[in-house]
């Protein structure tokens, strides 16, 4: 493939959130409940996104504390990250400050030197376990929001948002590489605030009724994709 079809995407995160289960999903279609501590695993696959077909190279960094030193320098290297936090654990989202430190000392530093910065987009992993959750959706978009993030809520067991997130990913990195004038195919346009696709949210769906007696407004149905 052409070099600006060929997008390295770093997916990290705490130990435990899912990033293995969301690659193997993309990548082999697979799901398991087994949880194996990964310290560095890369894969490979072909996608097509609005007629294009784009190569992504993928990083799956380890999460536990332990091995967060072994992060390689190539990992800041990629065109974007997934950083990926588990709706079931209250402190998952908060283990997402130290990766993005890292990133937005790689993203002044690129910008610095007159170069295109990553995109970044949040996963809330494990959206299917709904009486679980202990991160709301709307709590998960205002972090992602004020860090300049992309943001979607997905299920690896389930295949929620997978295949979307990804081609999210694909959408913003072709972006912004056409803002600086790199790459992409040729007139390629993707909107700035793609809608959010549905995420299996239960909580407040279109037609729930308030304590007050009136219809609430889908949560859902307003969000959009940052």
């Amino acid at each position: 493939m052409e070099e600006q079809d060929r997008i390295t995407i770093t997916i990290c995160g705490d130990g435990g959130c899912g990033k293995s289960s969301i690659t193997l999903r993309l990548v082999r279609s697979e799901w398991t409940s087994d949880y194996d501590p990964t310290i560095e695993d890369s894969y490979s696959v072909t996608r097509a996104v609005d007629g294009h077909s784009y190569y992504l190279m993928l990083t799956d960094t380890a999460g536990q504390e332990e091995y967060r030193g072994l992060w390689a320098a190539s990992n800041l290297q990629s065109d974007a990250f997934l950083l990926v936090y588990d709706i079931t654990s209250a402190n998952s989202l908060d283990a997402l400050d130290y990766f993005m430190d890292m990133i937005d000392m790689e993203t002044e530093n690129r910008l610095d030197n007159g170069k295109v910065p990553p995109v970044k987009i949040v996963a809330g992993n494990k959206c299917d376990l709904q009486g679980a959750r202990q991160i709301e959706a709307k709590r998960g978009l205002e972090w992602a929001r004020n860090r300049g993030c992309g943001f979607m809520e997905t299920s690896a067991r389930e295949m929620v948002n997978i295949e979307e997130t990804f081609a999210l990913l694909v959408r913003r990195v072709v972006e912004a590489r056409a803002n600086a004038g790199r790459g992409g195919p040729a007139g390629a346009s993707f909107p700035q605030t793609p809608k959010l696709p549905p995420t299996g949210e239960k909580a407040l769906r279109q037609g729930d009724v308030g304590d007050d007696g009136e219809e609430k407004q889908s949560f859902w149905s307003k969000l959009k994709c940052w």
